[in-house]
């Protein structure tokens, strides 16, 4: 695929210090080089920038032949999930912390921008989850994730006990703060802080990490991403499933969440001469190493 993009979409971290004046002057530098821009409606709302269409998510799948993104992972996570349907390529401008998913500098923006839309980038697709919350054999709630699908216990309550059946087949009833189903992209967020491994977001599978379990023996499992996981409440208090911690639902005693891959992929669009080892040895602090000096104290 070349991106010969002649409509882009703008989509911003909402009140994030520095990043109106940051999204104006790539809309300038885009118009200029005879792009037409669209900002996504609620980030034009909140900047308060008139110059150019708004639209919502929708009509920016209609219309827009890429998306630009200036933020961090979590702006990226919340509009690739509704861009999701319309396989529009998104690109990561990061204004945030930690920007595994938003990989272009600030300070390089438009000298990399201009290359990638000369044709100059890496592509890749990122896979999604899909979960239902089915209670007295009815659809309740229905969401996207990108990251993960969490099911935890609330702040002041005792731990949850759930049943898990992959592919019709029982797995265990495991006692814990909470389970987490990650995608690939997801390993490097909550699921690695709660101990599960790292996979490579080429892989076609689904991680599973219990959240601080009673058992020590419940360990991080990793499944075909063709696994249908139908997690059951079995007991607990004010317990919650929510979806890339950006959409919750509300959970009561037998209520079932049934969680397959998406039929959905997300493209990004990354700078030329980047790879996902450079990324992770520059979030994670790979390259980083004690001095002689600190390592003989």
């Amino acid at each position: 695929m070349t991106v010969q993009a002649k409509t882009i979409a703008l989509v911003g971290k909402l009140n994030a210090t520095g990043v109106t004046e940051s999204m104006a002057e790539l809309a300038n530098f885009l118009d200029q080089a005879g792009h037409t821009v669209l900002f996504e409606a609620e980030t034009a709302q909140h900047m308060q920038l008139q110059a150019y269409a708004c639209v919502t998510a929708p009509e920016i799948g209609k219309y827009a032949d890429a998306a630009i993104v200036v933020g961090g992972d979590g702006t990226m996570l919340g509009i690739a999930r509704q861009l999701a349907p319309y396989k529009v390529p998104l690109i990561g401008i990061n204004q945030g912390r930690l920007g595994f998913i938003t990989d272009i500098p600030l300070d390089r923006m438009l000298p990399v921008i201009a290359e990638m839309l000369e044709g100059k980038y890496v592509s890749e697709q990122r896979s999604l989850l899909q979960a239902i919350v089915v209670r007295d054999g009815n659809q309740i709630f229905s969401g996207m994730a990108f990251n993960d699908i969490v099911v935890s216990r609330g702040a002041g309550s005792g731990m949850v006990e759930l049943r898990v059946d992959v592919d019709a087949h029982f797995m265990y009833n495991q006692r814990s703060d909470g389970l987490i189903v990650s995608t690939p992209t997801g390993s490097t967020a909550y699921a690695l802080s709660a101990g599960g491994p790292l996979l490579h977001p080429s892989l076609r599978g689904i991680v599973m990490v219990p959240i601080a379990p009673h058992a020590l023996s419940n360990r991080p499992i990793v499944l075909p991403d063709s696994s249908e996981i139908v997690i059951e409440i079995a007991a607990g208090r004010d317990i919650s499933v929510n979806f890339d911690m950006q959409s919750f639902a509300s959970l009561l005693h037998r209520d079932r969440i049934i969680v397959k891959r998406s039929a959905h992929t997300v493209t990004f669009l990354h700078p030329r001469g980047w790879n996902y080892y450079d990324t992770l040895r520059e979030k994670l602090h790979w390259n980083e190493y004690p001095s002689v000096a600190g390592a003989l104290n």
